[in-house]
């Protein structure tokens, strides 16, 4: 399950098991659905601070949404050495 912070401001967000999920404005988390359950967390979501929404596999703002750049063919990402002594 994601979750959304709403608030205006960072929120540091109890979890099940003594773990927390820091969450800047407007970023989005992934929780389990039995943390949900929470009742810290459930008071967060009643208070509107937190939107839960369905889903899970998606990025919106809280990561990468495609992987990191590679170098392609031909492109070792090395600086060529230039010959060094007497020619």
């Amino acid at each position: 399950m994601d979750i959304t912070n709403k608030s205006g401001k960072p929120l540091n967000v109890p979890l099940p098991g003594g773990k927390r999920l820091f969450l800047g404005p407007g970023k989005t988390g992934q929780v389990t659905p039995k943390a949900l359950e929470h009742p810290a967390l459930a008071k967060l979501i009643e208070a509107g601070d937190l939107e839960t929404s369905a889903g899970g596999a998606k990025h919106q703002d809280g990561g990468p949404s495609r992987p990191a750049a590679h170098p392609g063919p031909g492109h070792a990402g090395r600086v060529p050495r230039r010959p060094t002594g007497d020619l």
